[in-house]
């Protein structure tokens, strides 16, 4: 079975569902983690007044039993806190006029999807393109990736994250398993107190002018054997994967992997990672240059990701735009929106990246039943661990 999944649901409408299908069955999946998971999601100095209202509060449908997967589908739903206010605007069976006319949208903001959505879909009234557009949906996908970060979780799988910018400050990727720990629990993603001091106070410039903050972030994978993904389709290497799925999360414009656009200024003969005798009989790597990922395959190193995610586009004070109604200059629309989202994004690049990874796991081992792929799992680690590292 193919690991995949579907969502639905508006910004402001009745909230949102994911289907998650092909999880293997006896997964072990408690409510409670993914209840944390979704709370990482709405993170970050920076957020808007959307992001303090809703709950997420979010409800098990099907497809997990007494905390395990049955291998059914899963069903997720999350609730949106404003629905019964927006219901005369957003209801399927009938919307109230006056209502629905205050919250039309004419004026197409620069950076988001409103003018191409209007255009390929016919729209005038582009609420029907921001509502579903929104990076509101991400909460969906979230819940996906945790589903399969908890079966990374049983074959000893880690995915992590960590900001490194916001707004043209940086800072370092984290050194130690303290800092990652660090980077995890913290609010702003930031493995050293002094980065989430400096980042705060950025962000607390740019509410000041009204302007909106990018930045970088890294997506680390450890726990991984060489192998997984493959070379012989364009479509099952791994690295083309995993930059698909995270430059499909609203606002990352880039993607890099290892040392990624910097291995372009560098020879050839400093760019790559050597390999030598490990004295065990077997080999090692001299530098992780590649990120973890060669040929389309893992090859055993720390999978390593960054991700650039430009200022979002919700500007208080409007950028120059066009009514589609009237033909006349106006200023672009105004809806409610953060200053700083690069931690909440890498949340959700978390999930994304988790979920790749499962679903190449699942093809590659099997996931019908989460024992006999954690069995499958372990024997190919081992083979591949006697003939990489060889033995004492």
């Amino acid at each position: 079975m193919v690991l995949r999944f579907l969502t639905s649901g508006e910004s402001h409408g009745r909230g949102l569902l994911a289907i998650v299908e092909g999880l293997p069955a006896g997964v072990n999946v408690q409510e409670e983690d993914l209840r944390k998971g979704l709370a990482r999601r709405r993170r970050g100095y920076g957020r808007g007044g959307r992001m303090r209202l809703e709950k997420d509060r979010l409800t098990v449908w099907s497809g997990i039993r007494n905390g395990k997967t049955t291998g059914a589908p899963c069903g997720v739903s999350i609730e949106n806190e404003e629905w019964e206010q927006w219901r005369p605007v957003l209801d399927p069976a009938r919307c109230d006029a006056a209502n629905t006319a205050d919250a039309a949208v004419s004026c197409p903001r620069p950076g988001h999807a409103d003018l191409g959505g209007a255009v390929k879909y016919g729209h005038r009234d582009m609420r029907n393109v921001l509502e579903r557009a929104s990076a509101r949906s991400t909460a969906a996908w979230t819940v996906a990736g945790l589903l399969a970060g908890c079966l990374l979780t049983e074959i000893g799988v880690r995915v992590r994250g960590a900001v490194l910018s916001i707004g043209g400050g940086e800072t370092a990727p984290p050194e130690s398993e303290a800092e990652w720990e660090a980077a995890m629990a913290s609010d702003l993603g930031c493995a050293r107190k002094s980065a989430e001091a400096a980042f705060t106070e950025r962000i607390q410039e740019a509410e000041e002018t009204m302007d909106t903050l990018g930045g970088t972030f890294l997506i680390s994978v450890t726990g991984l054997p060489p192998g997984i993904g493959s070379y012989a389709e364009w479509d099952r290497r791994l690295d083309g994967r995993l930059a698909a799925a995270i430059m499909a999360i609203p606002g990352i414009k880039g993607v890099e992997i290892g040392e990624g656009f910097r291995l372009g200024g560098l020879p050839g003969s400093l760019a790559h990672d050597g390999i030598v005798p490990n004295g065990k009989g077997g080999f090692k790597r001299l530098s992780n240059h590649a990120g973890g990922l060669e040929g389309g395959m893992t090859n055993g190193e720390e999978v390593l990701l960054t991700a650039v995610m430009k200022p979002i586009p919700t500007l208080r004070k409007p950028l120059p735009s066009v009514d589609v109604t009237t033909g006349e200059a106006v200023s672009a629309h105004r809806e409610r929106g953060d200053t700083c989202a690069v931690p909440a994004a890498c949340v959700v690049a978390e999930a994304m990246a988790a979920w790749v990874i499962a679903a190449a796991v699942t093809e590659q081992f099997g996931a019908d039943r989460i024992d006999d792929l954690r069995r499958r799992f372990k024997d190919y680690v081992d083979e591949t661990g006697r003939f990489l590292h060889g033995t004492d």
